[in-house]
């Protein structure tokens, strides 16, 4: 508006000054010529033609007003718009000049601005004043400046301000004009430290490799690489740390400059840092263009300990942590490609069992048990070498493999191993005896696959067992073994709940008067579909899996009820004996249990018999502890089995011990051995010495009770006397012989 106003004046104004400008050249011509006539109208004529000259000329001016306007408020419109404000300054006229848009950016109105020339300063952020003046120092030297700010505006908010200033000087190099552009670039501050933070803040590797160095690197990757601050690596060849074979993989699948291949790549490899430690590294890489310039972006970690715990649980997975040897599915995994990718071979496995490992175990602690495991583990593989592998099943069984061998081979290295085996171990200085027994299997004869090649070595060593620390190769025939071992022990677990075991007694008598003195409880088992199962043969398998602690307190609490159930009776006062297993005796509620039960029963302590084995003394401080618990509370104690154990005879007698029994494998052999008849007779001789009441047991023949009786032996029980009789037979047995039996 204010433009065509200014237009309008100008026409008049034009106007006005052409009538003007006519008339007095009118008067001068007319002054100076005043014969010449035409003149006069000449000016008129050149007048009246020029206004539509005139006037046509202010109509395009017009025009152009017009157009101008419109630019200029389209110019307007878009510094509006847009997050940017223009700043001029006159320096010599103090005339300043600012867009709309700086009430945008700071959320100032204009006028606050041409009132307050400083108002644009006053709201920086304190500590980005230093940047000012810097800026400031540069523009009074004539330089362009780009500077980053802070602000704050009114209601608190923090905005970055990137302004751009244009300084002016005159000829003498005096600061005239100053203009600026300024923009908001909040979003892409708080973006960049966003992005910065991340990047700086995260527990992975960033990196960034341009032309041939490392060009950043945040802390994490610096730290990894066991540097104390970044500008140890940053220019560093990226070589000097990675393997040439990665670098190379990188190059030819991410590219270059020219040729960039926009492909990331993954890998896993090992790094090598600045005091020379490897680790494991996992990383991915990238194109990238970093300040203008092609680069590669790298991310990734520390997988040292992840590679070190995938190696444990692999270590866990296929060996055993005891021993350090391939453990059951190694052994599988390694049979299974000896038996289907090399059939041309003929591949053996050995499957052994440590005999009386499992009393050590039990007396001596884990700790002891884990030693001479570690130890049995060394013997196997120096036996074996290089011939085959030794792995441990589980427990104290272990399984070998010989890949390709025959029976002479496998019989070689198995009498190796019987030999190794034939020396004691010693462990804290202390000696054990722990022999094996070694069943074998041969493929492909014994098995087909390695399933059948294992559960048949496992057969054949019950046999090896069965005849005593040997070795025994399958065969057919042996078929039967396995399978009844494992019904046992199906119908073991059984046994207690459906009342299949029952007690069986055998007299102890007096070899001086023939009266009975004692009576031994023996266990039985009554199978639904085997019948009677020797006590030889279910004993074992019960110590073998734990179920002889919950046997041995139910033949306790019923050998105490008959006992109690026979003095009721009037049938005389003399003790009953109970086996105690070694398993049994070291449990810890033993003690408790045993007082629980005469208690309970209200038996005499005095008529309980406890019989106990050599193995006892294998920890002699706990089994001391608990024979002189027992003999408080009045139960008698004896050793049973005498001889075929490992005891010393100065810890023996320390114990409170008051009978010993001599095994009856020394007293078979009495009519045929002069060398039996020695052991004996010196067995009896040292029981009398140490105040023992010797008890013989397995007496069939009379010539085992004269010899017996010739040398002082007090007590003696066996088929000569007795068989062992359930209770309602035992009754009738005791009636029979009130008095004693004659010899």
């Amino acid at each position: 508006m204010e433009m065509k106003l200014a237009n309008f004046r100008i026409k008049w104004m034009i106007i006005i000054c052409l009538l003007v400008f006519s008339e007095l050249l009118d008067l001068i011509v007319s002054f100076n010529f005043p014969s010449i006539k035409l003149f006069h109208f000449t000016t008129i004529a050149v007048i009246v033609c020029a206004i539509p000259f005139l006037l046509i000329t202010l109509k395009e001016m017009g025009k152009k007003s017009v157009e101008y306007e419109k630019n200029e408020q389209k110019l307007k419109n878009i510094y509006d718009s847009l997050d940017v404000a223009i700043w001029s300054h006159d320096l010599k006229t103090n005339q300043l000049f600012i867009t709309q848009g700086i009430e945008k950016l700071y959320g100032v109105s204009l006028e606050d601005f041409y009132h307050d020339h400083a108002l644009w300063k006053k709201v920086i952020f304190s500590d980005d004043l230093p940047i000012i003046s810097e800026r400031e120092h540069k523009i009074a030297l004539g330089e362009t400046v780009t500077s980053e700010y802070r602000i704050i505006r009114p209601n608190g908010e923090v905005r970055w301000i990137y302004d751009r200033g244009f300084p002016t000087l005159d000829s003498k190099g005096n600061f005239v004009y100053f203009s600026s552009v300024l923009f908001d670039i909040t979003d892409r501050k708080e973006s960049e430290d966003r992005y910065r933070s991340l990047v700086e803040m995260s527990p992975d590797i960033i990196a960034v490799v341009s032309e041939e160095k490392i060009e950043y690197i945040n802390e994490a990757g610096w730290r990894m690489m066991g540097a104390a601050y970044p500008e140890e690596l940053i220019g560093k060849s990226p070589l000097n740390y990675v393997p040439n074979n990665i670098i190379r993989t990188i190059r030819r699948r991410v590219g270059s400059y020219d040729n960039p291949i926009q492909e990331r790549v993954s890998f896993e490899f090992q790094v090598k840092r600045l005091d020379g430690e490897l680790i494991d590294v996992e990383m991915a890489s990238t194109p990238i263009l970093f300040e203008g310039r092609f680069a590669v972006q790298v991310v990734g970690r520390d997988i040292t300990e992840r590679k070190r715990a995938e190696q444990t649980i692999k270590k866990m997975a296929y060996y055993d942590a005891l021993t350090g040897l391939p453990n059951r599915n190694s052994f599988k995994a390694h049979l299974t490609e000896a038996v289907t990718n090399h059939q041309h071979q003929k591949p053996a496995v050995l499957f052994l069992d440590l005999d009386r490992f499992k009393i050590i175990n039990d007396t001596k602690g884990h700790s002891i048990g884990d030693l001479i495991l570690q130890m049995a583990a060394g013997r196997l593989q120096g036996a074996v070498q290089q011939n085959g592998i030794v792995s441990r099943q589980g427990g104290d069984e272990f399984i070998i493999l010989l890949e390709d061998t025959d029976k002479e081979q496998v019989t070689y290295i198995a009498e190796k191993i019987l030999n190794a085996f034939s020396k004691p171990f010693s462990v804290n200085n202390q000696e054990f005896f722990v022999s094996t027994s070694i069943g074998i299997s041969l493929y492909p004869e014994d098995g087909a696959d390695e399933e059948s090649l294992i559960k048949n070595a496992d057969t054949a060593m019950y046999k090896a067992k069965e005849r005593g620390n040997i070795f025994q190769f399958y065969s057919s025939s042996l078929n039967g073994i396995s399978v009844r071992k494992m019904e046992l022990e199906n119908g073991l677990r059984k046994a207690l709940e459906f009342n299949q075991l029952m007690l069986y007694y055998q007299p102890q008598f007096s070899l001086t008067t023939g009266e009975i003195v004692g009576m031994e409880a023996l266990i039985r088992w009554d199978h639904p579909e085997h019948g009677f199962v020797p006590p030889s043969e279910f004993i074992p398998l019960a110590e073998e899996t734990g179920l002889i602690v919950p046997i041995g307190k139910w033949v306790l609490r019923e050998a105490c009820r008959q006992r109690k159930d026979w003095s009721k009776e009037g049938i005389a006062d003399f003790p009953i004996a109970v086996n105690v297993s070694v398993r049994q005796f070291e449990d810890d509620h033993f003690i408790e249990y045993t007082a629980a039960v005469l208690e309970e029963i209200g038996l005499d302590a005095g008529l309980l018999e406890l019989e106990i084995t050599e193995s006892i003394m294998q920890n002699l401080q706990r089994s001391s502890y608990i024979l002189h618990q027992l003999e408080r509370m009045g139960v008698l104690l004896s050793i049973d089995d005498f001889g075929t154990g490992y005891s010393s005879l100065s810890y023996l007698n320390r114990l409170p011990i008051h009978k010993i029994k001599i095994d009856k494998s020394f007293v078979q052999d009495v009519p045929f051995l002069a060398s039996q008849e020695m052991l004996v007779k010196t067995i009896i001789d040292m029981g009398l010495n140490l105040n023992y009441i010797v008890i013989a047991e397995g007496i069939e023949t009379e010539h085992q009770l004269e010899f017996l009786r010739q040398n002082d032996c007090a007590v003696g029980q066996g088929y000569l006397f007795s068989k062992p009789l359930p209770a309602d037979e035992i009754e009738m047995y005791l009636e029979r012989n009130k008095s004693g039996i004659r010899f």
